[in-house]
């Protein structure tokens, strides 16, 4: 396929075939889902764990392919047991470096094992590493759908809470909040997540959709509701620019594709901001003084 200026005509011509049906679908659903999650993730400084859980949950693919079982349940296995145990072991988001290191060395070795155990190639897990979202079935985007609506309903019934102890988490202990409750349940939701997300991008390159737009969002935006919308466009655009661009040639992968995207779109409004504070400051420092009315 070669690029044209008429985009109707060339979505058109994607969209013709199933599997780019199936990968636009299932691309728009995990999205969504990190845009919004990925939001709590930064607010509560768990970036570290977001890496961490993909890792865990490629331990799983690899258990599951050793056991003949569908990979993406045991990658949803390992990160649900991984999330539990750290969040357990962690009772504060802000400190729960060492228990997820610990959390994650145990389960990458456990995944070593599964590895050595298996006899042939293990294909299946392996594309866990970055992404294959171009080969999810139908059923794949029917799960992917149920996984994500059951995040975003009990995301949306946590929402108040969650916000609020990500925002201060000694304040919020101090009002009565079952911080230990909602730490390991935000962990959970965060391993169901992350289970569909690696899909489309990957094991290794989980933060372009679970952190990187958020992280855009919360410089650009202050309010709650406006950030999270700001880190869902930014997931989608990543994730259709991706899709787009791997259409044609040279057909690198999706991943690179969405990876290149967000971090692009990071470094653009470090810049930008760092420009207009730049302009902005000579206007502060020698700006005239408000007078007084008890001055003189």
């Amino acid at each position: 396929m070669t690029f044209s200026w008429n985009l109707v005509t060339d979505l058109r011509d994607m969209w013709q075939y199933e599997f780019m049906r199936n990968a636009f679908a299932a691309g728009t659903i995990i999205a969504i889902v990190a845009g919004v999650i990925g939001y709590f993730v930064v607010l509560r400084r768990s970036a570290f764990a977001t890496h961490a859980l993909g890792h865990v949950g490629f331990a799983g693919a690899a258990g599951a392919v050793l056991f003949g079982v569908n990979p993406v349940y045991g990658l949803l296995l390992f990160t649900t047991a991984g999330a539990t145990g750290m969040g357990l072991l962690g009772r504060r988001a802000a400190t729960r470096d060492i228990e997820i290191g610990t959390v994650l060395a145990f389960m990458l070795g456990v995944g070593l094992l599964f590895i050595s155990l298996y006899k042939g190639f293990a294909t299946e897990a392996y594309a866990f590493l970055f992404g294959e979202v171009l080969g999810i079935s139908r059923g794949g985007v029917v799960f992917t759908f149920e996984a994500s609506i059951a995040v975003l309903a009990v995301l949306l019934l946590l929402s108040r809470r969650l916000l609020f102890a990500s925002l201060d988490e000694e304040v919020a202990e101090a009002k009565g909040l079952p911080m230990l409750a909602l730490g390991l349940a935000f962990m959970i939701l965060l391993a169901v997540a992350i289970s569909i997300a690696v899909q489309v991008i990957g094991v290794l390159l989980i933060f372009a959709l679970m952190v990187t737009p958020a992280a855009i969002a919360v410089r650009v935006a202050t309010r709650p509701l406006t950030a999270v919308a700001v880190s869902v466009g930014v997931a989608l655009l990543a994730t259709w620019g991706g899709l787009f661009l791997s259409w044609y040639p040279p057909y690198y992968p999706v991943s690179f594709y969405i990876v290149s995207i967000a971090f692009s779109l990071y470094v653009a409004v470090r810049v930008i901001l760092a420009l207009l504070a730049w302009f902005a400051s000579p206007w502060t420092r020698t700006a005239p003084p408000d007078p007084s009315p008890h001055s003189g």
